[in-house]
Parts: C-alpha cells; structure tokens; sequence
C-alpha cells in the first residue's frame, strides 16, 4: 500500500483505530503560579524544547483581589514571543469562583489562539464541564478564532467521578488529570493524609478505585489520563518511581510537575522501555516496506494489530525526548 506518488505510507495514513485516536502530548506538564516561575519555565522549554507542557495558574496562582491583573499577565506571557512552541496552557478558577468566566475570557482575548489549552479545576460534575465548553465556543466564536482550544478537566469531586465516563465523551475534552489533594480531602477525613503522597497513593482503595475510573475513561474515549503531582521535590529517585507506577500500574501518560527538578525524572518515567523502542523501529520499518500486510520479526508474527502497539510505543519514545535511530526518526517523525 503506497500513497498516490509511490512513497510508503505513514501510520498515521493506514493504522485505522477502533475509536477516537490519542491526542499527541507532551508527557509531562510543569505549573507555574507567578511570573516569576513562569518566565523560567518559558525560559527552560524555549532552550529544551516543547518536551513539556506548562501551565500558568490562575486558580492557586492569584491572589485574592487581584484575579483581572492575574489573568491578563498569564494572556499577556502566551501571547509573547517568549513563547516558542505554542504549548503553554492556563488553569482557570473553578465554577464557584466568581472570576472564572473573566479568566476565559481575558486570557483567551488577549492570547487567541496562541494557547495550548485550558484546564478546568474543581467540576462538581458534567454540567459544569458542558458549561465551560459552551463558554469557551463562544468566545472563540465572538473572537472569530478559527481553532477549537481543548479543554482540560480536573477530576477531584465526587460528582465529577461519578460522571467521569460522560465527562471524557464530550467534544472538546482533551485530558482527564487527577486532583488527589482535593480529592482526599473531599472524603472528610475518612482517607488519611498518607493516601496524599507515596506509597499510600498507590495502595489506598478509595484512590485506586478514582485513578483507575478515570484512566479507563480517559483510554477509552481518546483522551489522555494525567497523573497527579509527586509531593516530592528533592528525592529523584522518588519522583522518578511515582511515574513509573502511574504509568506502568494505572495507564496514565501524562504527569503533572511542580518544580523544575522534576521534570527530567517524570520525562524518563514516561518512557517506554528501550526494548521495546527497538523493536518497534524495526517492526514498523518492516510493515512498512510490507505496504503493513503481516510480517515475522524474531520468529513472531505481527500484523495491523501490533503494528498499532508498536507505533505507540514509538510516538511514546519520540514525545519523551528518547534518542531515535536516525533512520527511524527520517521514516516516521520527519
């Protein structure tokens, strides 16, 4: 199977998935509250490259009072030049908040389409979801925005993941991410503290049952679950692990960072393993030359199926700043 001039096909071109593909993210996304962190952090993915997202925070990033100035500084930096790779988004108040229609709308105004996305905190359930989607369509609309900015949705509130299966099929809707600390917290103490860092984050039932809810929602609707912070800053190691589990145990292919340290520990965490990466650039290499009929790769056969596997794998590796085989890299990602 080649395209109309003779070239292999791509992938992207003949891997036809049952349901809404993956959107392709970074791994990893960074929060930044004042200006301050936020031109460093601009700072460090203009010289790294858009490795990771970041997210300038109006929620816990204003101070009260002085929301309006928050909302349009955090437009004011997206829409500059320091903003090299276009993947900058911006964390709006939640619903309860008077100050968050104002959010949308002056950052959206001043920024267009410029921004990555907007994440969502706090929903009490699908409502509120539907609800900033309809506002931000028509402010894209009033601004005559060609593009459709996605919308990130924190799930932390019980009604949000009750609803969390219809919450991630609305158009629009681009990542699930968990908010543990509010979630925790919104049990009334019936969870302990321990459940808000490791390991109790990965062994409590309550919060297995929220993390496994909302990646299997996420997956299966096309959407990218995000994991919670690590409330470790200074133990790499420890970061580096709490990805790993959250990626190898629940599914989840994005993680949050808080602090620039943790970035890299997160962005290996993320990675498939280097096996697999290798396999994956022969297997598909071959399929392609194949016009993706079946083909054997150390006595095992692959056909569209594992093809489909493997291109993740390998758009995993890309996305996480793995080093590709320059063959690979001009077949597929040039």
């Amino acid at each position: 199977m080649s395209s109309p001039q003779g070239a292999p096909l791509h992938p992207d071109a003949v891997l036809y998935e049952e349901g809404a593909g993956l959107p392709r993210l970074p791994a990893v996304e960074h929060f930044a509250g004042n200006e301050k962190l936020m031109r460093k952090a601009m700072t460090l993915q203009a010289e790294r490259g858009p490795l990771f997202d970041i997210t300038f925070d109006c929620e816990d990033g204003a101070a009260a009072d002085a929301e309006r100035a928050h909302a349009e500084m955090v437009g004011s930096l997206i829409a500059g030049e320091d903003n090299r790779h276009g993947r900058i988004g911006a964390r709006i108040h939640d619903l309860t908040h008077p100050a968050w229609r104002d959010d949308l709308e002056r950052i959206v105004g001043l920024c267009g389409d410029r921004i990555a996305y907007l994440t969502l905190p706090k929903p009490r359930g699908l409502s509120d979801v539907a609800r900033v989607l309809a506002q931000l369509r028509d402010t894209e609309a009033r601004l005559g925005l060609q593009c459709r900015i996605p919308l990130h949705v924190l799930i932390e509130t019980h009604g949000a993941l009750h609803e969390v299966w219809q919450i991630a099929a609305l158009p629009g809707v681009e990542t699930l991410d968990f908010g543990l600390m509010d979630f925790v917290s919104a049990h009334h103490g019936a969870i302990s503290a321990s459940a808000m860092k490791s390991p109790g984050q990965f062994t409590h039932p309550l919060v297995l049952r929220a993390k496994t809810e909302i990646a299997a929602a996420a997956l299966a609707h096309g959407v990218v679950p995000s994991h919670n912070v690590s409330t470790e800053l200074v133990d790499l190691a420890a970061i580096e692990d709490d990805g790993r589990r959250a990626r190898e145990q629940f599914g989840y292919l994005r993680m949050w960072s808080i602090h620039p340290a943790q970035i890299d520990p997160l962005l290996r965490a993320m990675r498939p393993a280097l096996d697999d990466v290798v396999d994956a650039g022969e297997i598909l290499a071959s399929a392609q030359e194949a016009h993706w009929g079946p083909t054997r790769h150390r006595d095992r056969l692959h056909d569209r199926a594992s093809y489909r596997y493997y291109w993740h794998v390998l758009k995993r590796a890309h996305a996480t700043g793995m080093t590709l085989d320059d063959a690979v890299v001009r077949r597929f990602f040039a």
